[in-house]
């Protein structure tokens, strides 16, 4: 398929010092979930108590044990192109009880990780929380509780001093609207709350953690920059009817801009204050939260991408008992003809990410972003192993090159963006789908010791970042 591929003569160069590189979390990859003083997380918990609810009954102990590889793997980045590489840090193994103590066998093994990536020229790039509540500050009522926002702000400051002299970029959380929607709304993750007040209110509580981190990285005058990461989803209309488009607005203001306007603007949309104060769901907001949200915005922007969403103006009424949920103000729409991967049941839609780098730089005084997750998750991919034993992934080549084709245009159009990072380096535990689908340039083979087999992607991959661009 790569080399069929039809009308692409025109050759793509990227910035100078483009960051090609991968992401990955913590509680995805380390594994070593009961080793040298790590304490559970609510992912280990819930697989305790419920292994039914993951695929396969696969939990998060079975990861791909990066905790006891990380210099196998690191070599592997460097073989695949890398000159940088996004991780979290584990609050729960940094600091097992939440607060308190600092357990020294993570900061020397974090540290061992930074020392190595930059031995081997690859950026560090630290996230501080990727959905991985510590047992013992959920047990205090999660997001929901004050005491931990203040426990996330210590945790995130003996991040900084530990580490901050060598890790130059900082993001506080990741995709932090996904334990709202999936653990306060939807029942997909533990604490499988469903309640949108419980909800906003977590959302918003994650809003003052992050703000509040922010401050004090400014304080300690970090030599580097903080960000955070957002699943940025634009929501697109059916039809220019009026009733679509406001239906499209509506959902761009509960799953988009209720995260991206505090963080970079410093307060949050209007027209969702108004919605949720009709309906009394407005979270409960302390005297100095907004002044903490206003007084700090975020030096750099992670994009994550992976699909649009598609909506029409709501068809029928929803009865008045039932509890609310943002989708009663608009309908989902399924788009005839639209490209999908089978695999996941996501619309594939490169254009949409020149869409986000527009609207960053028309809406959002063209904040510095890279695109921090892009990525394609397939099943049962050992069927595309080929006789030289790698896995021939051209799908995944051509998924990635279709992407860093409109974002080469948003860049050309003036957006600023800095880099490009694939989801994900090596196949990884992916919550509560395990295994199921594989989005790794190198193949992690669970019946055989873990090995570790480089695909045809991380092998183009590594052209790319060779040539910044194709």
């Amino acid at each position: 398929m790569l080399n069929n591929l039809q009308g692409t003569k025109e050759t793509y160069r990227f910035p100078k010092n483009f960051w090609w590189g991968s992401a990955a979390s913590g509680p995805q990859t380390e594994g070593a979930s009961q080793c040298d003083g790590r304490k559970p997380s609510i992912w280990d918990y819930w697989f305790s108590v419920e292994p039914g609810c993951f695929y396969n009954e696969v939990g998060p102990e079975h990861t791909s044990d990066f905790y006891h590889r990380y210099k196998q793997d690191i070599k592997l980045m460097k073989e695949t192109g890398h000159n940088s590489f996004r991780t979290s840090i584990q609050w729960s193994r940094l600091i097992p009880d939440g607060i308190g103590q600092v357990n020294q066998k993570a900061v020397d093994f974090y540290n061992n990780v930074i020392d190595e990536l930059i031995a081997n020229d690859i950026e560090p790039f630290l996230n501080l929380y990727h959905f991985d509540m510590p047992m013992c500050m959920q047990e205090k009522g999660g997001w929901e509780s004050r005491e931990v926002i203040e426990a996330y702000v210590k945790f995130a400051e003996n991040c900084f001093q530990l580490l901050g002299d060598r890790v130059k970029y900082w993001f506080t959380f990741n995709e932090p609207i996904v334990p709202v929607e999936a653990g306060y709304l939807y029942d997909l993750h533990y604490p499988r709350v469903v309640d949108f007040k419980r909800g906003a209110q977590v959302a918003h509580h994650t809003i003052v953690a992050h703000a509040k981190a922010v401050e004090v990285f400014k304080k300690l005058n970090i030599d580097g920059k903080i960000g955070i990461i957002l699943n940025l989803t634009p929501s697109y209309p059916r039809c220019l009817d009026a009733v679509d488009v406001k239906a499209a607005h509506i959902a761009d203001l509960f799953f988009n801009r209720s995260f991206l306007d505090p963080v970079t603007k410093g307060e949050y949309p209007k027209e969702l204050i108004d919605i949720l104060r009709e309906r009394e769901l407005l979270p409960n907001v302390e005297a100095e939260d907004l002044s903490v949200i206003k007084n700090n915005p975020i030096d750099i922007l992670g994009v994550n991408y992976y699909q649009p969403r598609r909506v029409k103006a709501k068809e029928s009424p929803v009865p008045e008992d039932e509890t609310f949920m943002s989708e009663h103000l608009f309908d989902p729409y399924i788009m005839p003809g639209r490209k999908v991967n089978p695999h996941r049941g996501w619309e594939i839609c490169e254009e949409v990410i020149y869409d986000i780098m527009i609207d960053l730089r028309d809406h959002y005084e063209n904040i510095p972003f890279f695109i921090s997750e892009n990525g394609m998750g397939v099943e049962g991919e050992e069927k595309f192993r080929n006789d030289e034993g790698y896995i021939e992934d051209d799908y995944r080549i051509e998924f990635i090159q279709e992407h860093l084709k409109w974002v080469h245009k948003g860049i050309g159009e003036g957006a600023n963006c800095l880099g490009y990072h694939l989801w994900t380096f090596m196949d990884n535990w992916s919550w509560t789908n395990a295994y199921k689908n594989r989005y790794g340039l190198v193949e992690v083979d669970l019946n055989n010791n873990l090995k570790r087999t480089i695909k045809k992607s991380g092998k183009w991959y590594k052209e790319v970042s060779q040539n910044n661009g194709f």
